[in-house]
């Protein structure tokens, strides 16, 4: 051959030697795989802000760019709930062991980004909350006397209803315990201490609103409530269960 031919020959090589890795269209390098993915945003936008809201608030679930949210639960009780879902909610499972899609360090990843996102010291104004966890001893009579004279006043009237089966439904014991004591600013809704929030925050109750409490409400009070909340629940699915037995024992012997 000749030495110009072998020239272009190197050449042409050349290319076919950088180019045969990657079809035309084909990315320069390699896709990150899904469970490479360690950034906070990115995780939270494809995990967590369907449900959550994209900056952590006015979403469907709980307000999790709330700072009293924050100050109370800690960092074991989020792994667990983000690792595991929470029963009777529509929080499902996202750790791999527990047929999720997400790795042990991104679920500390989410953890450890909330916590620098969405966490502020003294959240609480210097007093202290009633614990996270729900007992299970709650006196749902006791519960419902309080959530005639401390909450029927916004929730049977202004915002939503929260004793209605629909909602109860979709919400467990702790979210609700989690709700009354650390608030939704999100949707104006007051935390344990019934004050009313900042000036101007949507969905707070007027300043010529006589039903302002500044009384907060007990460790007691909260537990009470929630069991309150539950019986009704409870009741709401044995009614639904009784009103469609009929039918089911119609079936009986096909």
């Amino acid at each position: 051959m000749r030495p110009g031919g072998l020239f272009l020959f190197g050449i042409a090589f050349g290319v076919l030697a950088v180019g045969c890795g990657r079809a035309p269209g084909y990315p320069p390098n390699p896709m990150m795989r899904p469970t490479q993915i360690g950034d906070f945003a990115t995780l939270y936008s494809r995990n967590c802000a369907a449900c959550h809201g994209s900056n952590g608030r006015n979403g469907a679930a709980i307000d999790l760019a709330n700072p009293e949210y924050q100050a109370l639960v800690d960092d074991a009780a989020l792994r667990k709930w983000i690792s595991g879902g929470m029963p009777g909610t529509e929080m499902t499972a996202f750790a791999q062991s527990e047929g999720g899609m997400l790795t042990a360090a991104q679920i500390d990843a989410l953890v450890a980004g909330m916590r620098k996102q969405w966490w502020r010291p003294n959240a609480f104004g210097g007093l202290t909350p009633p614990p996270y966890a729900q007992p299970a001893n709650g006196d749902s009579a006791h519960g419902q006397q309080v959530y005639v004279d401390r909450c029927a006043h916004c929730h049977q009237a202004q915002y939503q209803d929260i004793t209605s089966p629909g909602y109860l439904a979709l919400v467990s014991d702790q979210a609700l315990r989690s709700i009354i004591i650390a608030g939704r600013p999100d949707i104006g809704q007051m935390d344990w201490r019934m004050e009313r929030g900042p000036a101007g925050v949507a969905g707070q109750l007027s300043s010529n609103s006589s039903s302002e409490f500044v009384h907060p409400l007990s460790a007691q009070d909260v537990t009470d409530i929630v069991a309150y909340l539950d019986r009704l629940r409870n009741a709401s699915s044995t009614a639904q269960k009784t009103n469609t037995a009929p039918a089911l024992s119609g079936q009986t012997g096909r």
